[in-house]
């Protein structure tokens, strides 16, 4: 068996939660071949075709340290998928998932403590596991930059895009912003943009500052919390224009699901937003957003259909082939 950690399902994660539940789904449809199980404290939420295995946890820290270790001594799987860390003292055949380095480098978005445990158990991760998955070729240059991996070992998987994301009826009267509140997202110059172009902001994603969150709100900002892919469907649908003013991003899946629904995107100059949007995305130049959501409103139907063409790229089948065939390679060493 192949277990994979899917400890994030259920707990509102935001991206790495869409790409553990999407390769949960493809991973069976195609490698047949393979058996997989989620270990999680969410077995509801595991698709068919792999196997569920529940796992309480309290406290994150004592499940890598003790709890998840015991059951992988249990199971004793043929290869296991870790997100970001491994189990304490666990040395079987591992691939651990890297989303992005901003725990390196400061630009927010976490705690000191976050930081620190990130800091100290993904270089060692990096070193032991077989094979290192990232999800661009921005996160693969930091990983080998940061901790001298080596660049043979780490395999890019770009994320994908839900084939429900696509176009569909909207009034396009308010601006959206997707993602967690926290200073490294900088939903501020969302904000601004939006009121530059005299429309409302949205803002879908989770509250992990307080502070942010309720100057946003006293901004007059529409906040929608987590919401689930149906309601951001349709959040993308409505929306004139996504705009992600990111300082760090590992990928930047909101984009490419906005622009599968035909949404236009203004983003920052960050090089993982650029490897998703390509030319179908307007880039704040000096970080004049208002400007940037001006040129998009301007060129919406050129941008939507440049961001069609462009989303098609991204799928997660492919993103699970890309996987299945790395535990294959891994298997036959």
């Amino acid at each position: 068996m192949i277990v994979l950690d899917a400890d994030v399902l259920g707990r509102a994660r935001t991206g790495d939660e869409t790409y553990v539940r999407n390769l949960l789904l493809q991973l069976p449809t195609v490698a047949p071949d393979l058996r997989f199980g989620a270990v999680t404290r969410h077995p509801e939420l595991v698709p068919p075709g792999v196997e569920a295995i529940e796992l309480p946890a309290r406290s994150q820290e004592l499940r890598m340290a003790w709890s998840f270790p015991r059951l992988l001594r249990r199971l004793k799987p043929e290869l296991a998928h870790f997100q970001y860390a491994l189990p304490l003292g666990y040395r079987g055949r591992s691939v651990i998932t890297v989303h992005d380095l901003s725990f390196e480098t400061g630009v927010g978005g976490m705690s000191r403590a976050e930081r620190a445990v990130f800091r100290a158990v993904v270089p060692r991760a990096v070193a032991r596991a077989d094979r290192v998955l990232v999800v661009s070729e921005r996160t693969k240059a930091d990983v080998v930059a940061h901790y001298g991996a080596d660049a043979s070992r780490i395999v890019v998987t770009p994320n994908g895009v839900d084939p429900r994301y696509t176009p569909g009826p909207g009034r396009h009267d308010y601006v959206l912003f997707v993602g967690a509140i926290h200073s490294r997202k900088d939903p501020w110059s969302a904000l601004a943009a939006a009121q530059h172009v005299g429309l409302p902001l949205v803002v879908a994603g989770p509250d992990r500052d307080p502070a942010i969150t309720a100057a946003l709100r006293a901004g007059g900002a529409d906040l929608r919390g987590y919401v689930t892919a149906d309601e951001l469907l349709e959040l993308y649908r409505g929306a004139a224009a996504l705009v992600l003013p990111s300082r760090f991003e590992g990928f930047g899946l909101p984009v490419a699901e906005a622009m599968a629904c035909g949404t236009p995107v203004v983003l920052s100059s960050e090089p993982a937003l650029r490897e998703v949007a390509g030319d179908a995305g307007v880039y704040a130049e000096h970080g004049d957003y208002g400007a940037a959501l001006e040129r998009a409103l301007a060129e919406r139907k050129e941008l939507s259909i440049a961001g069609l063409a462009r989303a098609k790229q991204f799928t997660w089948e492919a993103a699970a082939r890309v996987t299945a065939q790395t535990y294959r390679q891994v298997l036959g060493a």
